[in-house]
């Protein structure tokens, strides 16, 4: 079994934190922390992919946390919903892009909302927690801390956790835009192969210019940009990415996360 937590706190102290908490809850197993940017759920987005492309679906969790702190459309931010994917739990909260690939993808039906308060006094009932803790998880503002690890053990532990279906029709859809910069200065994309018709040869125009579609990296000369069919993805939908060969795209082309190609 694993666990792997995607956040975008990424001082030494919250993972410290955050490690040893699950490692209390899940002993013996892998944990794995993946930083992100501040406030970046598209990147929170592909890495979930990822993540789950890397896990082939079996036990595990995988816990993502980041939203929009600024959003007022909940009373203490974004709610935490869970949904499998084949054997692998994903806990993750709601807004933003977070979810839009696994919508995207079409890679579960739906998410079981829950309301952290609610949980915690329904656990408290079932004799499961005492009435401290209870009242601490209800009102933390440290939700991801408090609440998603603990959240992971009940469901994997079969508990009665109350909840409400929340469809994928409720999250927003994906842009076609940048999700990550890799190390290597490689802008990952969340477009897949067919969006664009992609075939070798092929020349598409972008926000950042006109690149040629390349099947293979060897066929790009060094120092040449192109559009090829990345790593990133799941099974057999892998998404887009914009290289250039021998230098990094990020600074020919100054892109970050979250930049929309068209």
């Amino acid at each position: 079994m694993f666990v792997t937590v995607i956040n975008d706190c990424a001082d030494g102290n919250t993972f410290g934190r955050q490690a040893t908490r699950l490692a209390t809850l899940f002993p013996n197993t892998a944990i794995n922390l993946v930083r992100i940017n501040n406030y970046s759920e598209i990147e929170a987005a592909g890495n979930l992919i990822d993540m789950l492309d890397a896990s082939n679906g079996e036990e595990g969790v995988i816990l993502v946390n980041s939203a929009p702190r600024h959003a007022k459309k909940w009373p203490n931010g974004t709610p935490f919903g869970y949904f499998w994917y084949r054997k692998t739990l994903v806990i993750a909260t709601i807004d933003g892009y977070c979810l839009s690939l696994i919508k995207k993808l079409n890679l579960a039906p739906q998410i079981m909302l829950t309301d952290v308060p609610t949980v915690a006094q329904s656990l408290l009932k079932q004799g499961y927690i005492d009435k401290t803790l209870s009242e601490q998880i209800a009102r933390t503002q440290f939700r991801s801390y408090d609440y998603m690890p603990r959240l992971a053990r009940w469901v994997i532990d079969k508990w009665d956790i109350p909840y409400e279906q929340y469809t994928f029709h409720n999250v927003i859809d994906v842009p076609h835009a940048i999700w990550l910069i890799d190390n290597f200065g490689n802008a990952k994309t969340t477009i897949l192969p067919e969006e664009i018709n992609f075939k070798a040869g092929k020349k598409i125009k972008t926000r950042f210019g006109t690149f040629i579609c390349s099947t293979q990296m060897r066929d790009v000369a060094v120092g040449d940009s192109a559009l090829i069919i990345g790593s990133s993805g799941i099974a057999d939908k892998r998404f887009i990415e914009l290289i250039v060969l021998g230098g990094r795209a990020v600074d020919t082309f100054n892109l970050k996360s979250g930049d929309l190609l068209f």
